[in-house]
């Protein structure tokens, strides 16, 4: 309490006084020792009164002692297990967790981690990949104002996520790792890394690059092949010693049938090697027997084209021509999609064209489109013209259900500049995405879907989508979200199917490590999205017969299963409806792969850059009681007492109140009793 509240509150008790000895004692015609009870109870009063007025903060402090954090983490991922390190690991947390001088001195929060980070449960050691620099970094944001050393139980070899070495340099705690794995070092020969396109076109050659590594001191002689089934296509030897421990090996194979196509790349083995699992690895291709084919028609250069194309042709199935609408007319037949950006006058013979041929459109609108040519040019659409262009943010259709859309999130999109006025639609359409308006949602289109006279049309009312592409790499640090949902659209819009009432989205074939999440969506016979089926997927492995079947979940608007895990083969599947007689049928291929088998020792090097970086130390199993007692012994670890300050305003106080109110009742009782009112 200041200085001035002091003077305020002996000023209020004076006043207080005065006025109550200036009613009850001069010139009172009271004789009885009355009048003092009277003085006394009006003083309190109006003393209180003021005391409200003034309204003093009183301050209490409490104090209290904070443990620093003893972060554990434990590497879970299916490595430790390959390298005979699980048992090791579960006997550092448990001497940690046992150890009665560490838990006085740490609260102790124990974590797992492989592909994500969870708290402690049980060590399985079954975790298909592991990432490292996650763990780090979240720990690096949660304890970012604590003090808490972290101890990683990890072999170091990281198969998912950035770079952890480099990760560890933005976390502001000393990082103590407990290396699990060998250091001896073996002779061992390794596929480090292989490098082939997902699709290939029939007929045509593809490459195929492999970086071959060795590890050890003698000069060794070894072959690689390349095997299609059980005929090599591809064979040469290799010879590698102490000075040359790496060689990048590239070829070409010729893709002679549609579909998926399987091969196995192989290092013949050393006599004495230790670990054969690295020595194979498998890959597949999808042959396909043409390209979709896509013209994007411009007449005013923008960054929207160049995003555009990047976002289409991630897909190696999809070109895009970036054409002047001049070019394209005689050659309009060769393409399965035409993007039409900002038509102008200058569209008018293109625009007449594709309505004839009738072909597939996207239509994307902006500030310099000519809206009088469009309108004029078809019946489907008409947008009002105001000569004025205004901001519009995207808000996604969740009933949406041409084809399934992931949220990317386009709450955080940047607006796009658009003709300010309603865009109407007069033939059955879905929309995608709603206008959006300084955060509210209107029901004004902004990217629609429609079909008609047995064509496909988009439109989207907007200039400037390379800001979403953008974003959207700025959301997740890939532009792979964004150039999917371009794709989806594309692929919708290009292909002349019929709509189903199940759609379903998945890959031909996965990687042994990959996610394998298939993904549906269901439409009741009036096509509107149905959010209470009961769906499930029937998956028949081809190797054995063996049959499955798994119910699929509701998730962010599509039905969903996830079977990742399953081994590694061919698979046939059926997603069903269980009390209708509707179906959608597909098939896949898990190509055998375990990238938590690839390493024969730990990576020791780069733990102990990380201790030394971060001013901690790197330990062995086996020194797990020097590690307790440096954690111990480290003065940087000492128990901080804290204060909290709390400031508490008289007002607050509702006892005050109730004394105020007493002593007006008191005073107002006597002088009724007394017969002074």
């Amino acid at each position: 309490m200041d200085k001035l509240t002091i003077i305020y509150i002996t000023l209020a008790a004076i006043t207080a006084l005065l006025l109550a000895l200036f009613q009850y004692l001069y010139k009172s015609k009271l004789k009885s020792n009355l009048k003092y009870v009277l003085t006394a109870l009006r003083a309190i009063s109006i003393f209180g009164i003021l005391l409200l007025l003034i309204n003093p903060k009183f301050e209490s402090y409490t104090y209290f002692d904070e443990k620093p954090t003893l972060v554990v983490a434990v590497d879970n991922s299916e490595s430790v297990s390959y390298l005979k390190q699980g048992k090791n690991a579960k006997d550092v947390v448990k001497a940690l967790n046992n150890n009665s001088e560490l838990k006085e001195r740490f609260n102790i929060q124990a974590y797992s981690f492989g592909k994500s980070v969870n708290t402690l449960d049980t060590l399985n050691f079954n975790e298909r990949q592991s990432n490292l620099a996650l763990a780090l970094k979240q720990f690096g944001e949660v304890y970012a104002n604590q003090t808490a050393p972290i101890i990683i139980l990890s072999d170091g070899n990281q198969t998912y996520g950035s770079d952890y070495s480099y990760i560890a340099k933005g976390v502001k705690q000393p990082i103590y790792p407990v290396i699990l794995g060998d250091s001896t070092v073996y002779s061992d020969l390794s596929i480090k890394q292989l490098n082939v396109n997902r699709y290939v076109y029939l007929k045509n050659k593809f490459p195929v690059e492999i970086i071959a590594n060795y590890s050890g001191n003698e000069t060794i002689n070894t072959e690689l092949k390349i095997w299609s089934g059980n005929s090599v296509v591809f064979r040469k030897s290799l010879q590698f010693n102490a000075l040359k421990s790496s060689e990048i090996i590239s070829t070409a194979l010729i893709a002679n049938s549609v579909g998926v196509k399987t091969y196995r790349v192989e290092l013949v083995a050393l006599d004495n090697e230790k670990n054969k699992v690295n020595n194979v690895k498998n890959f597949g291709v999808e042959v396909i027997d043409q390209k979709t084919n896509i013209a994007l028609v411009y007449d005013r250069l923008h960054p929207d084209l160049g995003a555009l194309k990047k976002a289409i042709e991630s897909n190696e199935q999809r070109s895009v021509s970036i054409l002047k609408p001049k070019d394209v007319i005689n050659k309009i037949n060769d393409f399965q999609l035409v993007i039409l950006y900002q038509p102008n006058n200058n569209f008018n013979s293109i625009l007449k064209e594709i309505k004839e041929q009738k072909i597939n459109t996207f239509i994307i609108s902006g500030a310099t489109t000519n809206w009088n040519l469009l309108n004029q040019s078809q019946t489907y659409f008409k947008q009002t013209i105001s000569n004025q262009t205004e901001n519009f943010q995207p808000s996604l259709n969740r009933n949406y259900g041409t084809f399934i859309v992931e949220n990317l999130d386009f709450n955080t999109f940047p607006p796009l500049k658009s003709e300010f006025g309603t865009l109407e639609i007069s033939v059955p359409h879905e929309t995608l995405l709603y206008r959006s308006v300084n955060g509210i949602k209107t029901e004004d289109i902004l990217l629609a879907t429609f079909e008609a006279d047995g064509t496909k049309h988009a439109i989207l009312s907007g200039e400037d989508i390379w800001r979403w592409r953008a974003q959207s790499f700025i959301n997740t640090n890939s532009f792979n979200g964004f150039d999917e949902f371009i794709n989806k659209l594309v692929q919708y819009l290009s292909s002349n199917k019929k709509r189903k009432r199940i759609n379903i989205d998945y890959k031909s074939f996965y990687n042994g490590n990959d996610d394998v999440i298939i993904s549906a969506q269901y439409f009741n016979k009036n096509f509107e999205f149905d959010t209470s089926a009961s769906l499930s997927i029937v998956l028949k492995n081809k190797d054995d017969d063996s049959i499955r079947e798994v119910p699929l979940l509701l998730n962010n608007g599509n039905y969903t299963v996830d079977l990742s895990g399953i081994n590694a083969g061919l698979y046939d599947f059926t997603i069903k409806h269980n009390s209708e007689s509707v179906t959608a049928s597909g098939s896949f291929q898990i190509l055998e792969y375990n990238v938590e088998q690839q390493f024969l020792n730990a990576d020791i090097t780069k733990l102990k850059t990380i201790a030394e970086t971060s001013n901690g130390s790197a330990y062995f199993p086996s020194q797990i009681d020097e590690m307790i007692s440096t954690l111990i012994s480290d003065n940087r670890y000492k128990t901080i007492q804290k204060g909290t300050k709390n400031i508490v305003p008289l007002i607050d106080w509702k006892y005050l109140l109730g004394l105020i109110a007493l002593s007006l009742f008191i005073e107002w009782f006597i002088r009724k009793y007394n017969g002074l009112i």
